[in-house]
């Protein structure tokens, strides 16, 4: 059977304006469904949720071609937040308008929202972090195999050319070497793009701005800091101040949040202590969906049930706001030969960097026989039998259940 053009369906698919009030429900509805359940099943952080969003998103439901994800995913790279929350909310914009934005982002939040929330009560009750090691030991074998499939898909779309490929080697080796991510980007944006243009270099084309929230880039830890004393607790207010500064201005790894945190909440104001902010990061890492609902954990500590929506807003808030500026940018891109070619340099960085961020997932989720062979047959499910990701990651739940109970 003839695989079906990616364009061709998705011309067929009516612009959400020109959609009858009940299709805009109905649309908005399958959006929310959608991403509920991702965001239920999306454990093993960005680049494995960005593996389940192009398993549904692209394969599943073709309401976007795999270039275009890669463009969303090439500009989310560029701004500050969570980016596969980022890039939910840059799939609803374009399903929905504002209301899929709101909609999508809100519902791929909201499981590990609850999820973490009730984990903080918990924790606040009994001082001690629930342990799921046996989820995690069969859950994450077999997102490797999701993400390997995701890279081999994407990777055939974004490093299509000499250039692209030439960058995506480079930016994998210098990764290694401990250069930062978003320079990395950026040259290999860069990069591809004169590379590319070098014969119109003289005609004076100018590059479309792709960062309109670049003014944020301005702000560091070093900002103007939230009114506090170490002596004080903190407020609902001050908790959603805190988080909203994060989140407008943090790039990278669930890693960096710890370092922010670890100085700002542990050394300065003293709200928490380091293994209060430990165990927040572990809830973090080990409940599905954004690890930044890490700031619902620290919120509930702070300042109980109104610190924990507080910081869960603050946080989350600027990646609404961002991408909703940014989004009507990604077409005005690819229709510039410059800003086109940039973008294509950065897609095949974001590739590179998943891939690096692949190994080092596969280095900490196979660690014995039975997760090797959890991740081989992952791998036969999706490339053979092209199985729901959704159904994998309950497999894999299941048997690091009863691997828990043989053993105990």
């Amino acid at each position: 059977m003839p695989e079906i053009d990616d364009q061709t369906q998705l011309t067929q698919s009516p612009h959400y304006a020109e959609l009858s009030p009940s299709a805009k429900r109905q649309r908005l509805q399958e959006l929310a469904l959608v991403f509920l359940r991702l965001g239920t099943i999306a454990f093993g952080g960005p680049t494995a949720h960005i593996a389940l969003i192009d398993d549904e998103v692209v394969k599943r439901r073709r309401w976007l071609s795999s270039e275009k994800l890669l463009d969303l995913l090439g500009v989310t790279n560029l701004i500050p937040g969570p980016n596969s929350t980022e890039l939910v909310i840059h799939i609803g914009y374009e399903r929905a308008g504002w209301r899929g934005l709101l909609v999508a982002g809100s519902c791929f939040i909201l499981p590990a929202m609850l999820m973490v929330w009730a984990l903080a009560a918990i924790y606040a009750r009994y001082q001690t972090v629930p342990t799921v090691g046996w989820l995690l030991y069969g859950i994450k074998p077999v997102i490797i195999a999701v993400v390997i499939q995701a890279l081999w898909t994407l990777g055939k779309k974004a490093v299509n050319n000499l250039p692209t490929g030439i960058a995506a080697v480079a930016v994998t080796v210098a990764f290694w070497f401990g250069l930062n991510e978003i320079l990395l980007l950026l040259l290999a944006g860069l990069g591809v793009m004169l590379v590319s243009n070098w014969q119109h270099f003289r005609q004076g084309n100018q590059m479309a701005i792709l960062l309109p929230s670049s003014a944020l880039l301005t702000f560091s830890s070093d900002s103007p800091r939230v009114a506090t004393s170490a002596a004080s607790p903190a407020s609902w207010p001050q908790v959603f101040l805190f988080f909203l500064k994060i989140g407008s201005v943090l790039y990278g790894s669930g890693y960096v949040l710890l370092a922010f945190l670890q100085r700002e909440l542990v050394e300065r104001t003293q709200w928490l202590t380091s293994q209060q902010l430990l165990d927040a990061v572990a809830i973090g890492q080990f409940t599905p969906g954004p690890v930044f609902t890490t700031a619902t954990f620290i919120g509930y500590l702070l300042a109980g049930h109104a610190g924990a929506v507080a910081g869960t807003i603050g946080i989350f808030l600027p990646a609404f706001v961002l991408v909703a500026v940014v989004n009507p940018w990604v077409p005005r891109i690819r229709r510039s030969a410059w800003a086109s070619r940039f973008l294509d340099g950065v897609n095949a960085a974001s590739l590179a960097l998943m891939a690096v961020v692949t190994y080092q997932l596969g280095k900490a989720a196979l660690v014995d026989w039975l997760t090797v062979l959890l991740a081989l047959l992952g791998l036969v499910a999706i490339f053979r039998f092209k199985l729901n990701s959704a159904w994998l990651v309950a497999a894999g739940g299941l048997v690091g259940l009863l691997s828990q109970l043989w053993l105990s």
